[in-house]
């Protein structure tokens, strides 16, 4: 287009006045012609960009578990990350994983019954007693989907915020053995103590989300929910001395916050907004 209104200008201002009056209003209008394009052409390109937003967030979440997972941990936490785009209706979609992580393992005394002796140790190879740590590990994984309600009209960035979704929960207890020396809980001996469940999950988010693309404090806060339908993925409990079939039902409840990084392509660049 710029090309066409450059030769158009040349054009007439050269030939204006050896041109007829005929030829002269053909070579206005095409040069009005290729403004009007351009700058229609323009505003086009300014509307398809507002048109999709692209947010990247990292996340922490502090859970509270309930069902089957209050009797195998206590408060827990996460960490992840997501990326979503928000579409000009304020319709949203995002896909997210979280690191799960916590040191409250209930019943942690009974775990090695068969290992310990009277006193709770386990021996190691050099018949000293092994340091033994236990934590909980897991991690979820989600497609979402979801609502931006804005609150005012000045405003359309922010405001409640809803999303739901669905993935997959994973959990276990991790056993950390200082130096690996007991030989009873290395490598495969871990599985039949580790409990490890995974299984389909769902997820719901209410909250609060904050955003204007040029300002640095961009955030969202709000309640986070998982409900998870898992199942052990071991053969064998070595503590219960059972081949497990448990159908599980677990519950986090979570308080959960992120920072939003604005990502936006314009004419081959990119520009970041923190």
């Amino acid at each position: 287009m710029q090309d066409i209104r450059i030769f158009a200008m040349q054009m007439y201002s050269t030939h204006c006045f050896a041109m007829s009056s005929k030829s002269r209003l053909f070579f206005l209008f095409a040069f009005l012609g290729s403004v009007m394009l351009q700058l229609t052409s323009t505003a086009q390109e300014k509307q398809d960009e507002r048109k999709t937003l692209s947010i990247f967030y990292p996340s922490y979440s502090i859970n509270l578990p309930s069902f089957d997972m209050n009797k195998r941990f206590g408060l827990s936490h996460s960490i992840g990350a997501g990326y979503t785009l928000m579409f000009k209706n304020n319709w949203l979609v995002n896909v997210e994983g979280n690191f799960l992580f916590g040191r409250n393992i209930k019943h942690a005394d009974s775990l090695f019954r068969f290992l310990t002796t009277r006193d709770g140790n386990i021996i190691d190879q050099s018949g000293n007693y092994a340091q033994v740590a236990l934590s909980e590990r897991g991690f979820t994984f989600w497609l979402k989907a979801g609502k931006l309600i804005p609150i005012g009209k000045a405003d359309k960035g922010s405001g409640l915020l809803l999303m739901t979704g669905a993935g997959i929960m994973q959990h276990k207890i991790r056993i950390d053995v200082s130096q690996n020396t007991a030989p009873q809980l290395r490598s495969a001996y871990k599985k039949g103590y580790d409990h490890l469940c995974n299984g389909p999950a769902i997820t719901e988010f209410i909250g609060y989300q904050y955003f204007k693309p040029t300002k640095k404090i961009n955030f969202f806060a709000g309640l986070d929910f998982t409900f998870a339908w898992t199942q052990s993925r071991r053969a064998y409990y070595f503590s219960e001395m059972i081949r497990p079939n448990e159908k599980r039902f677990d519950m986090l409840t979570g308080i959960k916050v992120g920072w939003i990084i604005h990502i936006n392509r314009r004419n081959g660049r990119e520009y970041y907004y923190y």
